[in-house]
């Protein structure tokens, strides 16, 4: 687990220095998938129920599963969300970030900080004992109130030998309730936030989700340890 996430954050990391106005989202995902076979390893997303790519790259009003295309040519301002998964060896990692594209708006660059703070505010309770839903309330209520909503159709999740296994990770909930946190559980912790309404559709390439209401969305996520010592964050560069 260890090393395919360290694989899934490099590759997220080069991702993230490719953003920039005039590249495409496929020569982003190009890199993502040379880099992680370099390593030996192989993109998680790639075939992955008919995903056609190795990363989602999501862009602005995108929440989550955009396709990487040459005629999706990032500009200055955009926000980027990528997602990464690598497997090595028998198991996943698993981890996304929303980059900033040139410069972006402070509307954009709040939205981006408060999705991120509260994926931390998530993994402060992914202790021993806990429960996931001591997770997903953190999330949401760092969030909410924020004034930004959380989307519910999507949700984070167990990840390990499966790239998606149980138990089910949402950003919202209630403290207390929830499969309980035990050592040696190994979860992707996921907010999708957006900057409207929580509503989303799915275009009809039948992968891109997409906000409503034509508003911003950002992702972040971290696979992480559940460990007797507290969280251990996996998908981290070293």
């Amino acid at each position: 687990m260890k090393d395919a996430c360290r694989i899934s954050a490099e590759a997220l990391r080069a991702a993230g220095e490719a953003v920039k106005p005039g590249i495409s989202t496929f020569e982003i995902d190009t890199i993502v998938r040379r880099y992680i076979e370099k390593q030996g390893a192989s993109p998680s997303f790639l075939g992955y129920g008919g995903f056609p790519a190795s990363a989602c790259i999501s862009v602005n009003n995108v929440v989550i599963h955009g396709i990487p295309k040459k005629t999706t040519v990032l500009r200055d301002g955009d926000i980027v969300s990528v997602d990464v998964g690598a497997f090595y060896k028998g198991y996943h990692g698993d981890n996304a970030y929303t980059f900033p594209c040139g410069t972006v708006s402070e509307a954009a660059l709040r939205l981006l900080t408060v999705t991120r703070e509260s994926l931390y505010e998530g993994i402060k309770q992914a202790t021993v004992g806990n429960r996931i839903g001591d997770i997903s309330s953190a999330v949401q209520e760092y969030v909410e109130a924020r004034s930004y909503s959380v989307v519910r159709n999507y949700v984070g999740h167990g990840v390990g030998a499966k790239l998606h296994e149980d138990p089910s990770v949402p950003n919202y909930g209630t403290r207390g309730r929830g499969v309980k946190l035990l050592p040696g559980m190994t979860i992707a912790i996921e907010p999708m936030i957006n900057e409207g309404a929580s509503h989303t559709r799915v275009l009809g390439d039948g992968w891109t989700v997409v906000t409503v209401d034509g508003r911003l969305s950002a992702h972040f996520e971290h696979t992480i340890a559940i460990t007797p010592d507290g969280p251990r964050i996996l998908t981290l560069c070293e």
